[in-house]
């Protein structure tokens, strides 16, 4: 077992310092990514829409 977990003041000081090394993005940065993961969500909620009406026709034809 790793000597860190046995001692979970010594842990969590480790993760401390990790967490001064992480590169966190710009606001900017941020924002971009915020605004490319919502036109992927509405892009994907569009897309399974049309294939799923596909679909529902589809079989409503064959019964």
């Amino acid at each position: 077992m790793a000597e860190s977990t046995k001692n979970p003041v010594k842990f969590l000081k480790e993760v401390g310092g990790e967490m001064k090394r992480v590169t966190w993005p710009t606001r900017k940065e941020l924002t971009k990514y915020t605004i490319v993961v919502i036109i992927t969500i509405i892009f994907f909620v569009i897309f399974f829409a049309i294939v799923d009406l596909g679909l529902s026709e589809l079989v409503r034809i064959f019964l």
